[in-house]
């Protein structure tokens, strides 16, 4: 056994262990309808805050259970399309409420004395299930609590249901309060904040029976009026939404964690979508990241999942983000910004040529051959073609790509040439050359593109290869000489010259640790997209047994443990928020990553099945794209073999047993 297996091995065993002890003390649990359920008894207080979003609205909330399981909420509450001044990146109408509707609620003529909460659960909504007590009376009361999917309204209901002996009386105040902002502070003016809850006038609740009363949160310029919503149909909306969600790209495994932190993902990154007087644009979240795109959120990270969904407003705001960046072309090659703000009016370019042609090059060529539809390719092309030739005319002496910084914009040093940026540029490359084939472009500009792709991997290979902490890896940038999570990116792509010492050095204390990666060996940061773009590298170059330990534990923490239930942001910058791209990246761990998922052209693709050694079989269903007709992908074990399967509309189009490793190729028209 060498000393790379016995190493693995260890890391292997240790993840197992670390595993078992993490799901013994999860604080939530999956539930039989399919979301989470958090089981209130003891471990208190605790505190978490979740992100949820439709076209007009976002809403971060900041829930908790006291130490005597009592509920607290604040409501993060923001209105991407209600802009403030000055209109830049974070200038979205923004306000923080705590109210309280047991306050307008009265039983026995008193105000309840005390709140006990039993369960919260989590499903693309939140439902709290609660204990009103006092007055000689026990009631059971929740909450569901969501944003409308069209409507710039955050909505509520509540269900009071007597399950004691006696009758009760039930009185709840109506109510409508509503601040009016500045004037000055408005780009359309004053701006109305409207809380209401519904009223009702007295009531005797007898055994057994219920109430339904609502409560909504509205914002509208002072032209306009409140909506006169219903919640119920608003609720259904909603639900409709995460069943849409939930029934495209179906991931099925022996890990029920697994499938559930894929399912939840599905709803993060594709909810997060504004319909912006500049179109559909993906926005990351966070209460700072509204009605704006960036080049590597969405046009490198989401952009390129959405195809394998087949959800149609996010392949809509992908297209747009696109159109947007290719307003920027010109001829003196001028990088396009990084970051298209206010509505698609304006522009954030604060830390330069971050290699955002290489990431928009990337994510529009693997989102062309993934969408599969002829007409959107030639549209891209241009841009894709725009970028690959200025990330060419910015190839330094040594044979890779220069750049000012790099996405983390300044945090940590990145040199004048980083790994991300040539990484990139190489697969969108490769991706080009594929996307003129079937578009039948010259064949001199194929030929190019892939010889360009073999001397650009040569070149990271020289340039950024190296002994870094005793690892035979990759320096982030010439002079770097600490580890760094990022040089995972040359498995993303498929260079694997150097993944054996590459994957030590990832999983090494000096970088791996409970949240995942740090960002440099040393500090305390960590951001989860360099631990994701990591897991699905591991899967790529087929070191599948890590890769599913990892992911098993980090999914596990992030589903089910204290702060769930979606891949985050960063820590300590942004407290850990539910960033949209993120949970993009997750998924990209199943679609690329466990099942191998390459486009090769507009209706074609590869397939390169990771199937871990405890599973019998794996299944991705009702997988869209390559020309929108879906199809299923069952991977199943045949002895030491497996067997790949693809199903379109029941009838079996592929079946292949090939051994470990191996890849098929995948013809749906």
């Amino acid at each position: 056994m060498t000393k790379y297996k016995i190493f693995l091995c260890f890391c292997v065993a240790a993840m197992q262990c670390s595993l078992a002890n993490a799901a013994d003390s999860n604080r939530w649990h999956i539930n039989p309808e399919g979301g989470i359920t958090w089981t209130v008894s003891d471990r208190l207080p605790h505190n978490d805050h979740i992100e949820m979003s439709g076209e007009q609205i976002s809403v971060v909330l900041r829930y908790g259970v006291t130490a005597d399981k009592a509920f607290t909420l604040e409501r993060g509450l923001v209105f991407p399309m209600l802009r403030t001044v000055p209109n830049n990146t974070h200038a979205s109408l923004m306000r923080r409420c705590g109210w309280d509707i047991k306050e307008r609620l009265l039983i026995n003529g008193r105000t309840p004395v005390q709140e006990k909460v039993k369960s919260i659960s989590l499903d693309g909504m939140m439902h709290v299930v609660s204990e009103l007590s006092g007055n000689g009376v026990t009631l059971n009361f929740s909450r569901t609590l969501f944003p409308s999917t069209i409507s710039p309204a955050f909505c509520e209901k509540y269900v009071i249901h007597n399950a004691g002996s006696r009758a009760v009386q039930i009185e709840i105040a109506a109510s409508t309060e509503e601040i009016v902002t500045e004037a000055s502070k408005g780009v359309d003016g004053e701006y109305v904040i409207s809380y209401r809850t519904d009223g009702l006038s007295g009531r005797t609740l007898s055994q057994g029976d219920s109430i339904i009363f609502y409560a909504d949160c509205q914002a509208f310029r002072r032209s306009e009026s409140r909506l006169a919503l219903n919640i119920e149909n608003e609720l259904r909306q909603r639900r409709e939404l995460v069943n849409l969600f939930w029934d495209n790209l179906v991931l099925e495994t022996p890990d029920e964690t697994l499938n559930r932190m894929f399912a939840f993902a599905k709803i993060r990154a594709s909810e997060s979508i504004y319909k912006t007087k500049g179109g559909y644009m993906h926005g990351p979240g966070g209460e700072s990241y509204y009605a704006a795109i960036w080049a590597n959120d969405q046009a490198e990270y989401v952009n390129p999942f959405f195809p394998f969904l087949g959800y149609t407003v996010g392949n809509q705001s992908a297209l747009n983000s696109y159109r947007h960046f290719a307003r920027f072309m010109n001829d003196d090659y001028k990088p396009i910004p990084s970051s298209i703000i206010a509505e698609g009016i304006d522009i954030w370019n604060g830390a330069g040529d971050r290699g955002d042609q290489a990431m928009i090059a990337y994510g529009a060529a693997r989102y062309a051959l993934a969408r599969g539809d002829v007409g959107e390719a030639e549209e891209l092309l241009p841009l894709i073609v725009w970028c690959l030739e200025y990330c060419r005319r910015h190839i330094n002496e040594e044979g890779v790509i220069t750049s000012d910084s790099d996405e983390l914009e300044g945090r940590f040093p990145a040199g004048k040439a980083n790994l991300c940026t040539s990484t990139l540029y190489y697969d969108a490359l490769l991706s080009a050359a594929a996307l003129c084939k079937d578009l039948k472009k010259p064949a001199s500009q194929i030929a190019a593109y892939t010889q360009q792709a073999k001397d650009l991997r040569k070149a990271i290979d020289k340039y950024f290869g190296g002994v870094v902490e005793g690892f035979n890896t990759y320096k982030y940038y010439k002079e770097n000489d600490v580890l760094r999570s990022w040089i995972c990116m040359p498995l993303v792509v498929g260079i694997n010259e150097r993944k054996d010492e590459t994957i030590k050095a990832l999983f090494s204390p000096r970088l791996w640790t409970e949240n995942g990666l740090l960002t440099q060996a040393g500090s305390e940061t960590f951001w989860d997209r360099s631990t994701l773009y990591a897991l699905r590298g591991v899967f790529a170059c087929g070191e599948t047994e890590k890769a599913i330990e990892y992911l098993q534990f980090y999914s596990n923490r992030r589903l089910l443990g204290e702060h769930v239930p979606y891949a985050i942001e960063a820590w300590p910058e942004g407290s850990q928020r539910h960033l949209s791209a993120e949970s993009g990246l997750y998924c990209r761990i199943i679609t690329e990553g466990l099942f191998g998922i390459r486009p090769t052209g507009l209706h074609t693709f590869t397939l390169a099945p990771r199937l871990p050694e405890g599973w019998d079989r794996m299944a991705l269903r009702n997988v869209h794209g390559f020309g929108d007709k879906p199809c299923d992908i069952i991977v199943t074990r045949s002895g030491k073999n497996i067997r790949t399967e693809v199903f379109v509309e029941g009838k079996r189009i592929l079946s292949k047993t090939m051994s470990e490793g191996t890849s098929v190729n995948v013809k749906l028209q």
